[in-house]
């Protein structure tokens, strides 16, 4: 959720800074900073919580300059603290960041070998350690920038001041973290997102995947991180403030969608310690005496909830190897379910104000078990009424239809599942690394995904007046072909059926013929071979195939209609990913159709009556 914005001009730079970081409050941090070129030298100022904290330091002492940088952080690397915050700062390089360095822990130790040292806890102070570094050997400013960023693989969006080179700002982009270029007259800006400069220019352009800015005054050039010049003109932004808060998506479904891969940044947080191969909850970890009694896992949810609890069933008894059983919460008062002491009862729900789940926590808590939430709203009445939460940081999700919150709560359940693997002695530390590293790869993953966009439309545009869906998947695709069926029921109103691959002979199998869109889930693992036999019962029907299926699959192209490639990434994040392209086939469907994508009929964003 972090912010960014950057400024060089004439004008005095903190008020400008502050107030576009103040536009972009409503993605959420939990510190902040500014850093001002002056006479020779970069001051930085910077403090945890609220920018009301940051604007009481800054009229007590205000930093002068027309140069300068300005940051909010939702913590990744490093618990939220001052030191943590950014900017960050190594020799003449001063930085700030949004993103995860998948491989910063080689990196930190390559240069604490060579001498550095490090004040912070966060990955973003190695990328300034490895730009000074490069300074100091010669290179000129920019190259110092591209190389260092060569060498960081993963995510980020990067904007950069140096004190030996004051006339310009560099911002660089690769993944998951927008970078936006503003126009100005005599002045040129760096964001995050377009709200924060709508005050000061309309004329802006967003940084691609691998590309590099140079901000001077009275020019911005562009160019591939190998140096190979881009040419960009500016594209003139007339928003409404319905709009700008859009981000300039046509729904907020469609922007939640593509949020996806910042969400997982920023659920992800600072929980995770690749090194040492844990995950540490500081607010929600189960005490040691409540864990040496548990023997089982009860998941409770609703609807798409519901749908991440069976994907987490699959995570908790392969990496924790723990009994867990997976109940809709509108039955689970009302079976007398076998819960006390001895179960964990974990409740998903993106509200925290679900009717049925309230009820279902609160019969578990008589009961005796030990509740944690999975929740995306703080102070909600189950966050309030747990043992414990377990937070996602999806921020506000206005659409309906539950995207983000969805892959969060899978990636929240993905952590749990290996924090109780390592306190249980279940999972070792080596494995838990291999799972780590992997989940440190999803953001980035997802933005490939996304990239599909434009296929998947043309997908939508070649079924969408179909009147039957069904989704088929086998394993951890199962609970992702009930959620595809869902989405597309929820928001274009064509009845779609999620259904195990290996029990669609014993019963759909009747419904399927020619008009009808079977969307088959067929990723590498364990049970692949045995969905190819489901995909030729299917085609021996004569229905039309969607697959969703691994990358470099050679043989997929020939046995289906249409396939959807994602990325491979083990059995428990594939899933993750190839929940995107059936998002966005719903929702292009559902555009196609002209129905209200947003608000769909009948339905509520938290249901609060049982």
């Amino acid at each position: 959720m972090c912010g960014i914005v950057g400024y060089i001009g004439e004008r005095e730079a903190v008020t400008i800074l502050m107030d576009a970081l103040r536009r972009l409050e409503y993605r959420g941090y939990d510190s902040s900073g500014v850093a001002l070129y002056r006479d020779g030298g970069v001051r930085v100022v910077k403090c945890e919580g609220k920018l009301t904290n940051l604007q009481r330091l800054l009229d007590k002492d205000r930093p002068e300059g027309s140069v300068g940088l300005g940051h909010t952080r939702w913590a990744t690397h490093g618990k939220p603290s001052t030191v943590n915050a950014h900017p960050h700062a190594a020799g003449a390089i001063t930085i700030i960041h949004n993103g995860i360095i998948e491989n910063h822990v080689v990196l930190k130790r390559r240069l604490a070998a060579e001498g550095a040292e490090f004040a912070s806890e966060t990955d973003t102070e190695i990328l300034a350690h490895l730009m000074d570094q490069n300074l100091r050997r010669g290179m000129s400013f920019e190259n110092a920038v591209r190389v260092a960023l060569l060498e960081a693989e993963g995510s980020y969006a990067v904007a950069v001041l140096s004190s030996s080179h004051p006339d310009r700002l560099i911002a660089a982009k690769n993944g998951a973290s927008p970078l936006i270029l503003g126009f100005g007259e005599g002045e040129n800006f760096i964001a995050s997102d377009i709200p924060a400069l709508l005050a000061y220019t309309q004329r802006v352009v967003a940084l691609e995947d691998g590309q590099m800015a140079v901000v001077r005054r009275d020019e911005i050039r562009v160019s591939k991180l190998d140096g190979t010049p881009v040419h960009v003109v500016p594209q003139t932004i007339s928003w409404s403030p319905v709009m700008a808060e859009k981000g300039g998506y046509k729904h907020f479904m469609q922007k939640e969608i593509f949020e996806q891969p910042r969400a997982i940044v920023d659920t992800i947080g600072t929980r995770v310690d690749e090194e040492a191969g844990e995950v540490v909850f500081e607010t929600c970890s189960v005490p040691e005496e409540v864990l040496a009694r548990i023997r089982r896992v009860h998941l409770v949810a609703c609807g798409t909830a519901w749908h991440a609890a069976l994907e987490g069933k699959f995570m908790l008894e392969e990496l924790a190897r723990i009994p867990a059983e997976v109940d809709l919460a509108s039955e689970y008062r009302y079976r007398n379910p076998m819960t006390g002491p001895d179960t964990l009862l974990v409740v998903v729900s993106q509200s925290g104000e679900t009717a049925d789940t309230l009820a279902a926590l609160r019969e578990g808590k008589q009961k005796g078990a030990y509740t944690l939430a999975i929740s995306n709203t703080e102070r909600s009445s189950i966050a309030r009424e747990s043992d414990a939460t377990l937070y996602t940081y999806a921020g506000p999700e206005i659409g309906v239809a539950s995207t983000k919150c969805f892959t969060t709560q899978l990636v929240a359940l993905y952590l749990l599942a290996i924090h109780l693997g390592r306190r249980l002695g279940t999972l070792s530390a080596e494995r838990a690394r291999e799972h780590l590293h992997a989940l440190l790869k999803l953001p980035k993953r997802m933005e490939e995904v996304l990239e599909m966009d434009p296929q998947v439309k043309a997908v939508a545009k070649k079924y969408a007046h179909a009147r039957d869906f069904l989704y088929l998947g086998r394993g951890t695709n199962y609970p992702i072909a009930l959620e595809g069926a869902l989405k597309l029921k929820e928001i274009s109103y064509i009845h779609a059926e999620g259904y195990p691959a290996g029990e669609m002979k014993h019963g759909p199998i009747a419904l399927i013929d020619e008009n009808m869109p079977v969307v088959v889930l067929m990723t590498k693992g364990r049970t692949y071979e045995k969905v190819v036999s489901n995909l030729e019962e299917v085609r021996a029907r004569d229905a039309r195939v969607i697959a969703i299926a691994t990358e470099g699959d050679p043989e997929i192209l020939s046995k289906v209609d249409d396939a959807l490639l994602v990325p491979e990434l083990g059995e428990f994040l594939t899933p993750v990913l190839c929940a995107v392209p059936l998002q966005l086939l719903a929702y292009h469907i559902a555009v196609i159709k002209g129905t209200d994508v947003d608000q769909p009929r009948n339905l509520a964003k938290s249901v609060t009556v049982e």
